[in-house]
């Protein structure tokens, strides 16, 4: 179960969906808690940084 949920007005939504221990709408509260100033979360945003650094990192080093 999911929903798609705009962070901000104009922009395409990001999809949020119900984990262990959390509801709907506690997930949607969450994000939208961490999506203060971009369209994705805060900790997605971070996770997906350093994981481009570190493919980066690997394709230079080998």
């Amino acid at each position: 179960m999911g929903r798609a949920l705009r962070t901000r007005a104009g922009v395409k939504p990001v999809f949020v969906s119900v984990g262990h221990r959390v509801g709907l709408d506690g997930a949607c509260a969450h994000v939208l808690s961490l999506a203060r100033d971009f369209r994705l979360p805060e900790t997605t945003r971070r996770a997906d940084a350093l994981c481009r650094r570190a493919l980066v990192e690997a394709v230079a080093g080998g």
